[in-house]
C-alpha cells in the first residue's frame, strides 16, 4: 500500500478531530469526503485500505468507471460536481448523496429518476453564498422557497445544504460564508419542511476545512490533501 496516502488520511482524520475539539463537537458529528476526481482506482483502493469510508466524484462517466471496479469496497459515493439534469438517470442509480442541487428542474428529473429506480434520493442543495458568477448554486436569497418546491417530491430527500467559497489564501476569510450557511440550514430548519432534515452542511475543502469545522461542517470535501495535486484529464 501507499504510505503516502496513508499517512496523508491519517493526518487530516487527526487535523479534524483537533478541530472538533477545539470548538466543543464531537469528531464523529463530521465526515471526510475523499474527493477523487480524476484518480485513478487503484488509489482510492490503497486509501479504502487506509480508512477512507466516502469518495467523492465529480464526473459521471469516471465515476461510474471507478464505482464498477471497487464494487468490493464497503464505501460510500457522494456525487460533487455539477450535475445537468440529462446525466440524473446515471447518477440517481450510483450516488447515496448528490450534494449540488440547484434546482427544482435537477431535483423533479431526480425525483423521477428515483422513482423508476425504486429508491428515495438524499441530495443536498447547492447555495452559491458568494454570489460568483463563476460557481453553481442557487442564490442565498431563493434557497428557501427551492427547499419548500423539493419538499414536495415524493422520491428525494432533502438532507441539508452545500456550499463553495471563493477562494482565499487565509481560511479564515472563508469563515462568514460558512457561518451564513449553517444561519440559513437553521432557518430553513425552523420553516417545518416535510421531508427536509438539515442534518448536513457540505463545506471546507483542503484549505479551509478547519475553518468549516468551526462554523458547523459536517461534511469536509478533501482531495489535495490526501492525493496529493489533481490530474487533468
Amino acid at each position: 500500500m501507499d504510505n503516502t496516502i496513508s499517512k496523508n488520511l491519517q493526518e487530516i482524520q487527526e487535523r479534524i478531530q483537533k478541530a472538533a475539539e477545539e470548538c466543543g463537537r464531537d469528531p464523529q458529528s463530521i465526515r471526510l469526503v475523499a474527493v477523487s476526481k480524476t484518480k485513478p482506482a487503484e488509489m482510492l483502493r490503497q486509501a479504502a485500505a487506509a480508512g477512507a469510508t466516502i469518495f467523492g466524484e465529480n464526473y459521471i462517466q469516471e465515476a461510474r468507471e471507478k464505482i464498477a471496479e471497487l464494487e468490493s469496497l464497503d464505501v460510500e459515493w457522494h456525487f460533487i460536481g455539477h450535475l445537468q439534469s440529462n446525466k440524473a438517470k446515471y447518477a440517481v442509480p450510483l450516488f447515496s448523496l448528490i450534494h449540488s442541487v440547484d434546482s427544482f428542474k435537477l431535483a423533479g428529473e431526480i425525483d423521477k429518476q428515483a422513482a423508476k429506480a425504486g429508491k428515495i434520493q438524499d441530495i443536498l442543495v447547492q447555495v452559491n453564498i458568494s454570489g460568483e458568477k463563476t460557481k453553481s448554486g442557487t442564490a442565498d436569497e431563493e434557497a428557501a422557497t427551492l427547499v419548500k418546491e423539493i419538499s414536495a417530491l415524493e422520491n428525494v430527500r432533502v438532507k441539508g445544504l452545500m456550499t463553495m467559497p471563493p477562494f482565499f489564501d487565509d481560511p479564515d476569510r472563508a469563515r462568514p460564508f460558512f457561518r451564513r450557511l449553517r444561519e440559513l440550514a437553521q432557518a430553513i430548519q425552523n420553516k417545518g419542511f416535510k421531508n427536509v432534515s438539515m442534518v448536513e452542511l457540505s463545506m471546507g475543502m483542503t484549505g479551509d476545512f478547519e475553518a468549516a469545522i468551526e462554523e458547523g461542517a459536517t461534511l469536509v470535501r478533501v482531495g489535495t490533501a490526501i492525493f496529493g495535486a489533481r490530474n487533468y484529464n
